[in-house]
């Protein structure tokens, strides 16, 4: 059975951002140390991810080396992002169903 990650970003704050959620997310899949790492863009993030170059590059090579990158729609949608946000590649759909989906199973999930 795969080893699957799931990171509910929830902090828009650039520095956690960056060094948590970016920085375990990659370096956990270069070095295999999941099998499946997505990475959930849940509130204020979203902005980030539209218009912080630094962010969005960081979101890019994550992507590259396979992790999976996905944003809640509702929240994108308020926000005024989606259009960037689908533009890097992200998926966007409405999370609230799958995220209780998955704390319901136990899976595996960071919250930041």
């Amino acid at each position: 059975m795969a080893e699957e990650l799931h990171i509910l970003w929830t902090n828009d704050n650039p520095v956690t951002s960056e060094k948590m959620v970016c920085m375990y997310a990659h370096n956990a899949m270069k070095r295999g140390w999941w099998d499946r790492i997505t990475v959930i863009i849940w509130g204020a993030p979203a902005l980030l991810a539209a218009r912080d170059e630094a962010i969005r590059s960081k979101l890019a090579a994550m992507m590259k080396d396979g992790v999976t990158v996905s944003a809640c729609r509702a929240c994108a949608e308020e926000l005024g992002v989606s259009d960037e946000i689908e533009s890097l590649g992200i998926e966007l759909k409405y999370w609230g169903e799958p995220l209780t989906a998955l704390l319901k199973s136990g899976a595996t999930l960071i919250t930041v």
